[in-house]
């Protein structure tokens, strides 16, 4: 009986030898497996890449303005009135869309003159119109506000330019297209600097507030220009930014 313990007893004994031996070899083994695992990871190149693209405005928008001062509010106003309704004819006759004229101000307001000796004068009354006109196109932009001034306009600021909604699209799709040829020539350096193969592209996100516009002036005096002087459409140059991430070989 004594010696049928003791075999079991060493028998227990080289169980647990062998699960400690199990166990560290397992545990031997898992750093390596993971820094495996982690080599078989694809890595990733990621690039923001920029498009830009330069392209004739193909439309303007223009402030404009009368301003009357007369003794009286009544006549100040009736003569305001009368001058804008000559502009808007004007603008009328120029083939102008009434959806690309808006009233963007009207205002009355008193003003009291000094006399030379320093006592104040009577009062007088301004009265200003104001109208946001867009000019579809370009050619008849010199005429529309000439025509507007030969009317009685004496207020003409703000003229900008900028892109139909059909330029606009054919611009973004070109700097887009541009902005991906970036980001892959970016991407490729990166990955030959860093012995890597670049491999298929993973994600692609648009920079929020990469798109903007600038005006740059044109060199040549635009055709169809005159009255108040040359006026120059020039370029506006288009951004758009694209993020790209690349997956890499080894």
């Amino acid at each position: 009986m004594r010696r049928s313990r003791l075999t079991w007893s060493g028998i227990g004994i080289l169980v647990v030898l062998a699960v400690i031996m199990v166990t560290v070899g397992v545990g031997g083994r898992a750093p390596a497996a993971a820094l495996a695992q982690a080599a078989e990871r694809p890595g990733t190149i990621t690039v923001v890449g920029e498009g830009k693209v330069s392209i004739r405005p193909d439309m303007a928008r223009a402030t404009i303005g009368v301003e009357v001062i007369r003794p009286t509010v009544k006549e100040a106003s009736a003569e305001a009135s009368q001058v804008m309704n000559n502009v808007l004819g004007a603008l009328r006759q120029l083939g102008v869309e009434e959806r690309d004229i808006q009233t963007s101000g009207f205002s009355v307001w008193q003003e009291r003159p000094y006399n030379p000796d320093g006592t104040q004068g009577a009062p007088v009354y301004h009265v200003t119109n104001q109208l946001n006109v867009t000019i579809r196109n370009l050619e008849n932009l010199g005429a529309v506000l000439d025509a507007a001034m030969n009317a009685g306009a004496n207020n003409i600021y703000g003229v900008t330019f900028s892109l139909s909604d059909t330029a606009q699209a054919e611009a973004e799709a070109e700097a887009r297209r541009k902005a991906v040829e970036n980001a892959r020539a970016k991407a490729e350096d990166l990955a030959r600097l860093t012995n890597l193969q670049l491999g298929e592209v993973l994600s692609v996100s648009e920079v929020i507030g990469g798109v903007g516009g600038a005006y740059y002036p044109a060199v040549q005096r635009a055709e169809g220009m005159g009255g108040g002087g040359p006026i120059l459409p020039g370029e506006l140059e288009i951004t758009l930014q694209l993020q790209v991430t690349y997956g890499t070989v080894q």
